[in-house]
């Protein structure tokens, strides 16, 4: 009889961990809450004119770098189509009214940020030499098998990127363009670990691309392979408990009233939601209380853009803006009556060789304290106020966006807005946060979320984690995946399949 193995949501951890099992026998069956699938791959359309909701750009897919490895073995390669970005500026950090690039391959960067900076070209080399013997020192970042059952160095862990940053260089200015991307982690100064912005950063160097048409393709590729290899990937399935004996789960029941059972399950959900759902006393009150008391990551305030045909080229960098200098690190501290201070403008790309954008986000930090007088409300029926507030916070971050990037305003044809209540509707995640549990340097055991649970056949995967983003998650899916079959043998089979 075949191992049945269920999957609690069809975000990116889901479908890559059904897809990896479902390739090594296992009979596989994902439920997802949504009439979509994908979590934060989905996007949506209106009008006509297609917006992405969470993975907007991705790194290292040239052939032979990490993603690349990653993407061929999950067999997405054959549907899912890129574009690269600009490779002199795939990210343009805006501070104060001065703009800088970052510029792919480390010598590349160097040179473009040592014109702004430069008494500081050797301390750019020290920065992306330490940044290299992170990468190089997590395994599963350099594809080789390892006996070592911890994933990441202690020294990585423990060390604050802003900290990392004050012993590379002391010219401040260049610190805080080395933190321009932090929206890409909602990195707080102090907290946040510096492998989380090594990895980022060295993803994101080595090449950068948008995909065309948008994350779904991702999302489409691998519930089609799964079900190709005889798995289920069901929408409108929604979990609302995890049923246990006194030793192991069982099985999950559905809002629907149906039970299915299985041998082992995986969770896709933030692990504050999966203890909600769990009535076992095998998850002990004080491993409850740690997961419901974990610090979460700032949520968002989103703008989609529709642009009037053939009116604005199209834009192929990430633009980070900061009115001022003491912006960047601000992330959830700010000012109600200054914000917003900062956002990210990003244009959607629908086709490989595009000459205009037919969309663009808007991205910029809220907490949940801002919409909270409307939790618990439905979409679409939240009321008036929260309407009349969205469009306010829209106006103005349009307005902050048209002096930096003129005439934008005349060019739109319609927008639409999303808010920390959305993502939490949509995603599931604490407080509608943009990247989960927020892992911190002063307590870098206590904010670790383990892929096992304290049920011996319940693991987790997502985000939460390992770390967030597209190349996060299919390591954290390698991680959880690897309790069944071994790490090592997982990282053999993406080496064989190249």
């Amino acid at each position: 009889m075949e191992t049945h193995i269920i999957i609690i949501g069809s975000g990116l951890g889901g479908l890559t961990c059904g897809y990896i099992m479902a390739k090594n026998g296992y009979k596989v069956t994902v439920l997802e809450k949504n009439v979509q699938l994908g979590g934060c791959l989905q996007t949506f359309a209106r009008r006509g004119v297609k917006f992405e909701t969470g993975v907007h750009y991705i790194g290292s897919m040239e052939k032979g770098q990490l993603l690349h490895h990653f993407f061929k073995y999950l067999n997405l390669l054959p549907d899912v189509k890129l574009r690269q970005l600009n490779c002199e500026a795939y990210d343009l950090i805006s501070i104060g009214g001065e703009r800088f690039p970052f510029a792919n391959g480390i010598e590349n960067f160097t040179e473009k940020l040592a014109q702004y900076f430069p008494a500081e070209k050797d301390n750019l080399r020290r920065y992306w030499q330490a940044i290299r013997e992170v990468v190089e020192s997590s395994p599963l970042h350099s594809l080789r098998t390892t006996g070592e059952p911890v994933i990441l160095n202690p020294n990585h862990v423990k060390q604050s990127y802003d900290h990392f940053l004050e012993s590379v260089t002391g010219d401040e200015q260049l610190r805080l363009v080395l933190a321009g991307n932090l929206p890409l982690y909602a990195g707080e100064r102090g907290k946040t670990p510096m492998y989380i912005s090594a990895f980022i950063n060295d993803f994101y160097n080595r090449s950068a691309c948008r995909i065309v048409g948008g994350g779904e393709t991702v999302a489409f590729s691998l519930v089609k392979s799964i079900r190709a290899m005889g798995g289920n990937v069901l929408p409108s399935a929604e979990v609302v408990k995890i049923n246990c004996n006194d030793k192991q789960a069982v099985s999950v029941s559905l809002k629907n009233g149906e039970t299915i059972d299985g041998d082992y399950f995986i969770s896709n959900m933030h692990p504050a939601r999966m203890v909600e759902i769990v009535e076992s006393n095998i998850l002990r009150k004080s491993y409850r209380d740690r997961i419901v008391h974990l610090n979460n990551t700032v949520s968002n305030f989103t703008v989609y853009i529709a642009f009037k045909k053939d009116s604005v080229p199209y834009f192929n960098s990430n633009f980070y803006h900061y009115d001022t200098p003491a912006d960047v690190w601000r992330g959830k501290n700010y000012e109600q009556a200054s914000y917003p201070c900062s956002f990210l403008y990003m244009h959607l790309c629908s086709s490989e060789n595009q000459q205009f954008a037919d969309a663009a986000v808007l991205i910029s930090y809220m907490n949940f304290e801002d919409v909270s007088q409307w939790a618990g409300t439905k979409v679409g029926r939240r009321g008036a106020d929260y309407e009349n507030f969205k469009k306010e916070t829209a106006e103005k971050l349009l307005d902050l966006l048209e002096k930096q990037i003129p005439d934008t305003q005349q060019n739109i044809e319609y927008y639409y807005t999303s808010s920390p209540l959305t993502y939490l509707d949509y995603t599931g995640t604490e407080r509608g946060s943009m990247y989960g549990v927020l892992p911190d340097c002063n307590e870098s055991i206590h904010s670790l979320v383990s892929q096992r649970t304290r049920i011996p056949n319940l693991f987790q995967t997502g985000q939460n984690v390992n770390s967030h983003g597209i190349l996060g998650v299919i390591i954290g899916s390698i991680i959880t995946c690897g309790e069944l079959l071994g790490v090592n043998n997982i990282v053999e089979q993406i080496k064989n399949t190249d």
